[in-house]
């Protein structure tokens, strides 16, 4: 399956490789990629030789979370990060999932990203929660997943400050997520494929299961807070001028 914005191949037995690729809107949640995503993984559901699946973006850019107009129609009270129906795509894979970080990965699309089940990262890549950057707290599940995927300091860190950090800067801090170099990242992740096609899939999908359980189980609640913190933070009048002025900055 390929379009204009996501294409999906077969490389291997069992690997299906997904590359995010919406060059005119540098992989943020345009319309297109996300509904690109949803029907990708739609047919990787319904493809019983998958066992796992490798989600990569195109040169500098992995994902690059929410666009301008999203962000104003957040503001503006038109919509919820909620009514898009793609935080949860990885986590909700019934087979293992591998982010091969290659390029920058930012706010939502950050927290996107690690919602797969293994990470690769790029020494020279960066990744940012800057939600904070705009004045208005942190969706897309951020506030689990990070402190979750980075651990409790570092992913409070990251939330608070909406710095950008380097992947080999996150390696010194000692976050358990493959760093390797950029040119690394795609193969790295597919040799971490390769080993998952190897198993059973039956077996791959019950502990899939089970390790997510805690994650499905908790994961609402922190839903339900972020968009109660975004009723009240996006209603800042500050907020709509920074995103006009700082957006892609």
């Amino acid at each position: 399956m390929s379009n204009d914005t996501v294409n999906l191949t077969y490389p291997e037995t069992g690997i299906a490789l997904v590359a995010m690729q919406d060059r005119s809107a540098h992989n943020t949640f345009s319309k297109a990629l996300v509904e690109g995503l949803m029907t990708t993984f739609a047919q990787i559901s319904a493809n019983p030789t998958v066992k796992v699946v490798v989600l990569h973006g195109y040169d500098n850019y992995f994902c690059c979370g929410g666009t301008q107009e999203e962000l104003i129609h957040f503001y503006e009270g038109k919509m919820k990060f909620s009514d898009l129906p793609i935080y949860r795509l990885l986590l909700d894979c019934a087979v293992p999932t591998i982010s091969a970080m290659q390029g920058h990965a930012l706010g939502g699309g950050l927290a996107f990203g690690c919602f797969a089940d293994l990470l690769v990262m790029a020494e020279e890549s960066m990744y940012s929660a800057n939600f904070m950057k705009y004045g208005f707290t942190p969706g897309m599940g951020a506030t689990y997943i990070l402190p979750h995927k980075f651990g409790a300091l570092l992913g409070g860190e990251m939330l608070l400050s909406a710095n950008h950090y380097h992947g080999g800067a996150l390696r010194e801090r000692g976050i358990s997520a493959k760093v390797v170099k950029k040119k690394e990242v795609i193969p790295t992740a597919l040799t971490l494929a390769r080993d998952l096609a190897n198993k059973s899939l039956v077996s791959l999908k019950l502990l899939k299961a089970h390790l997510t359980q805690r994650i499905k189980s908790e994961l609402p609640s922190f839903i339900e807070q972020e968009l109660a913190m975004h009723a009240v933070s996006f209603a800042q009048p500050e907020v709509k001028e920074r995103i006009e002025t700082l957006f892609g900055r």
